[in-house]
């Protein structure tokens, strides 16, 4: 069966990265969270204290620091590793979402994240979710799906992730935090969040988890099913020919 790549892009909060990691494990594909990818660049900055706007130092650290991804063995997940060392807590604090789409708008954070993206994806049968992926990383991926959500469930979705993690926030600052953000993603010059033209809309406003990942695979079978039938169409082409 043909490996595809698939892209899913989206506001913040709107269950990318969980729809995402449930379909990778349903397909089998690998998984790769981009949007923890900058988090962890922007924990980087801050731990050692480079201002967003030194580029000179910010270059040198995107030469010196290392992004990868580990599979828990208990959980199953792909947990973000910076410099070797899993940071998955970290980058989801409040302190990393107040500042992660400053540092996503500087060229070279976005040149060097694309360009290990692109790198990671290569070998297709790929998952990977994020902002520009569909238009940016993976233009020519076969199935794109841009995710959306109104903005209060989306805080709430947030407030409770944090919760979780032990994490006390006020609504109103998550809400503010994702204006913020929606407003500097899409009005970047580099790479800005977009539907990309031909990526299917999906709103996860009052649809469960389960319901969003069925609709990707739904769009994968289709994807998958069209394929076969081209590639049907063109052999028994190629043997009328003989």
């Amino acid at each position: 069966m043909k490996q595809l790549v698939i892209a899913i892009d989206g506001y913040s909060s709107c269950g990318k990265s969980t729809t995402a990691k449930a379909v990778a494990a349903e397909l089998g594909y690998a998984y790769i969270d981009t949007g923890a990818m900058y988090r962890a660049v922007t924990l980087y900055l801050l731990e050692h204290s480079i201002g967003f706007e030194e580029l000179p130092r910010i270059e040198q650290a995107l030469h010196d620091m290392t992004i990868s991804f580990k599979r828990n063995r208990r959980t199953g997940r792909n947990e973000l590793c910076l410099d070797g060392e899993i940071r998955e807590d970290e980058i989801r604090q409040m302190r990393i979402s107040n500042s992660v789409s400053e540092v996503s708008v500087i060229p070279a954070v976005r040149h060097a994240m694309v360009r290990q993206q692109q790198r990671m994806g290569r070998k297709r049968g790929i998952v990977m979710d994020g902002r520009d992926i569909g238009t940016t990383v993976f233009p020519d991926a076969e199935v794109k799906i841009f995710m959306t959500a109104d903005t209060r469930t989306r805080a709430l979705r947030r407030q409770e992730e944090l919760a979780v993690k032990g994490e006390q926030v006020e609504l109103e600052a998550i809400i503010d935090n994702l204006v913020k953000r929606d407003h500097l993603d899409s009005t970047r010059a580099e790479s800005p969040l977009r539907r990309a033209a031909d990526a299917v809309l999906l709103d996860t406003s009052h649809i469960t988890i389960d319901e969003q990942v069925d609709f990707v695979l739904e769009r994968v079978s289709a994807v998958l099913l069209a394929t076969a039938a081209a590639n049907s169409g063109h052999w028994a082409g190629s043997e009328s020919v003989r």
